[in-house]
């Protein structure tokens, strides 16, 4: 009589397959193109960090293409691509380049101009002869060189966007 050898044969191709499946697993590393599954170890540890040093490598080369604008109270010149917070003691004059904007936030200013227009109110779409006191939360322009604005409160804070210089 023949003895049935299949269930041996069945058991031996399992055991040699999942010998294989093993060695594979062992050879493959972790968050390689062999083994692909991502941890979340894997995510907290390596590529969160290697984004995180991406993202700081752009904003640094980003801040280093930006114009330096001047912030604070002192004399001296300052251009800005976006809005830049400017601030004047009593007596000092913002005087902006052509096209440069202000927008007076706190204490007061008044228009200093030799000639008529002085400022444009962008937002009315009037203007702003000399000695006119500026209207808070409005934008104004200097369209011509020699224009600018006087601080007449002990504090005043002004929105700067342009090239300006400030002195007394």
């Amino acid at each position: 009589m023949k003895k049935n050898c299949w269930p041996t044969r069945i058991f031996a191709l399992l055991v040699l397959c999942a010998a294989l499946s093993t060695t594979a697993a062992l050879g493959a590393e972790a968050g390689s193109p062999q083994d692909p599954l991502v941890t979340l170890s894997y995510l907290n540890d390596t590529f969160l960090n290697t984004v995180l040093t991406r993202v700081d490598e752009k904003i640094a080369l980003r801040n280093s293409q930006l114009p330096q604008g001047g912030g604070g109270s002192f004399t001296g010149s300052g251009s800005s691509a976006s809005f830049t917070v400017v601030t004047l003691s009593e007596g000092q004059t913002l005087t902006g380049g052509i096209g440069c904007e202000v927008m007076l936030r706190v204490g007061s200013a008044v228009c200093v101009s030799p000639s008529s227009p002085g400022l444009i109110d962008e937002t009315s779409g009037g203007t702003l002869n000399s000695g006119s006191g500026l209207s808070q939360n409005h934008l104004y322009m200097m369209t011509i060189d020699n224009r600018g604005v006087r601080a007449t409160a002990a504090t005043t804070k002004l929105l700067v966007r342009g090239s300006y210089t400030v002195s007394y």
